[in-house]
């Protein structure tokens, strides 16, 4: 029998369980990504096991145990990548959701430039994924999941700062994931 660990997706489930598991909705939002991403990988075409595995550790910037500057895909991927995981999926992770935008406010910008960016259709299907799966695990609108992130960050958090840019970015990733579904979902509109 294999062990869950001799595939990506299997450690990256294991290490995102170990360290995302005592944070509640945290972890179940993950298991949701994960999930989401499964579903997307083949209807998009993109390599499934790098998909996946970057679904369950994208949030692990959260944990105690990662948590260096504050910002997690940076210190999610910093942890991933002291950890020897593959480029691809340090890349996903540290640009997952318009990191960018976030990391160009907090002067992180170099620092993220410093991880592979993965962008293309792997990178907007694990952001797609990632807009359109709630706190809770349960599936959402980006629109919906865009708006419960503002309100539980707050108005004066990096993400209500860069709401202006950050915002057209997320809907045009949801727009090409849509259109590459074949969807004409009315849905993507954040406004």
């Amino acid at each position: 029998m294999t062990s869950r660990l001799s595939t990506l997706p299997g450690a990256a489930e294991e290490l995102a369980y170990e360290l995302l598991a005592p944070l509640g909705n945290r972890w179940r939002h993950t298991v949701g990504v994960a999930a989401r991403a499964a579903e997307l990988a083949a209807l998009l075409d993109v390599d499934r096991d790098v998909l996946v595995a970057a679904a369950w550790v994208h949030d692990i910037g959260y944990a105690e145990a990662a948590r260096v500057t504050g910002f997690h895909p940076l210190d999610g991927a910093r942890h991933l990548d002291r950890l020897s995981w593959p480029a691809p999926i340090v890349g996903l992770v540290a640009h997952h959701s318009g990191a960018r935008f976030i990391a160009a406010a907090r002067g992180l910008a170099e620092a993220l430039a410093a991880c592979p960016d993965a962008a293309g259709p792997i990178s907007d299907a694990l952001t797609y994924a990632d807009q359109t799966v709630g706190p809770d695990g349960c599936r959402v609108t980006p629109a919906e999941r865009y708006e419960e992130m503002l309100r539980r960050h707050g108005p004066a958090s990096w993400n209500a700062v860069v709401d202006p840019v950050r915002r057209p970015h997320l809907l045009a990733v949801a727009a090409r994931v849509e259109r590459r579904l074949g969807h004409r979902a009315a849905f993507t509109n954040f406004s």
